[in-house]
């Protein structure tokens, strides 16, 4: 019995092309590249142009990207300096910045993450916990953090635990539903296996639950980058969001507009972290 396979006329007309008249590997390659590049390039090529013909304008109030570049030269060609005090680059604000996001929501990720599981084991403790979470959850960041300045008396845990109290409840709920759909066959093995507690948690709940995991992760990961620029604003110090705050304080538009790029890059950066973590760990 033969099998025929059913190919379009533009297949069939590309496999019965000669071999020298194909393309090359080099030139295929060239050509997935310019179609994963080529779209959002030319989508910020178009935005900057209607931005710069937007703030051309007279009257217009903000500067556009030539200016911008213009005006902030020196912090984007030279990010490292440090004159002491909070008269430091870009690159000195950001990595304080990120050094308290990664202390609090690592705190969010471990402590949601046990949260989550135990919730999502136990019917009692979900009944229980969940209406103060679903309240608490709701609280705006910034309404934090007078209350941790009063029980930390210091900047920096106070922004941690902004971060932390900010984090935490998208990454217990997610890990919760994850707990809650692993499915019953797995629940009957792992008690015809014997298997503790810690061992169940190994085995059975992290590999069935790691993509509600993950989502709990992303999200909370955005949540402690924004709390803590909308934060620094608030506490000083060195970081982006004191950076922003004391640019406005000297009318410096410019410098925001440029750190709020970097607030952006960082942004996307940190995603695709925790995706490209997430797929190694369940692939």
């Amino acid at each position: 019995m033969t099998l025929v396979s059913k190919m379009t006329p533009l297949a069939a007309a590309a496999q019965s092309r000669p071999a020298a008249l194909r393309p090359s590997p080099l030139l295929r390659k060239s050509r997935e590249a310019a179609a994963v590049i080529l779209p959002p390039l030319i989508g910020l090529v178009v935005l900057l142009g209607v931005w710069e013909i937007a703030c051309s304008q007279p009257g217009a109030m903000l500067p556009g990207p030539i200016k911008v570049v213009r005006d902030t030269w020196e912090l984007i060609a030279n990010p490292f300096f440090d004159h002491g005090g909070t008269d430091k680059g870009l690159f000195w604000h950001l990595a304080a910045s990120l050094k308290r996001v990664a202390l609090g929501f690592s705190l969010s990720a471990v402590i949601g993450i046990l949260l989550g599981v135990i919730i999502g084991q136990s019917r009692l403790a979900m009944r229980a916990l969940d209406p103060i979470f679903q309240v608490l959850r709701t609280v705006p960041p910034l309404a934090w953090l007078p209350i941790s300045l009063a029980a930390f008396k210091a900047a920096d845990p106070s922004a941690i635990f902004v971060i932390f109290i900010t984090s935490v409840w998208p990454i217990i709920l997610n890990t919760a539903v994850g707990v809650r759909n692993i499915p019953q066959d797995y629940r009957n093995v792992a008690a015809v296996l014997r298997l503790s507690p810690l061992e169940f948690f190994i085995r059975i709940v992290l590999p069935s639950s790691v993509p509600y995991i993950f989502t709990g992760l992303k999200i909370g990961i955005g949540l402690s980058w924004l709390a803590i620029v909308a934060a620094e604003m608030l506490i000083g110090g060195v970081g982006i969001g004191f950076f922003i705050w004391d640019a406005w304080n000297s009318s410096l538009m410019s410098e925001i507009i440029l750190a709020l790029v970097y607030v952006g890059l960082v942004g996307f950066m940190l995603d695709r972290i925790i995706t490209l973590i997430g797929k190694k760990v369940s692939g």
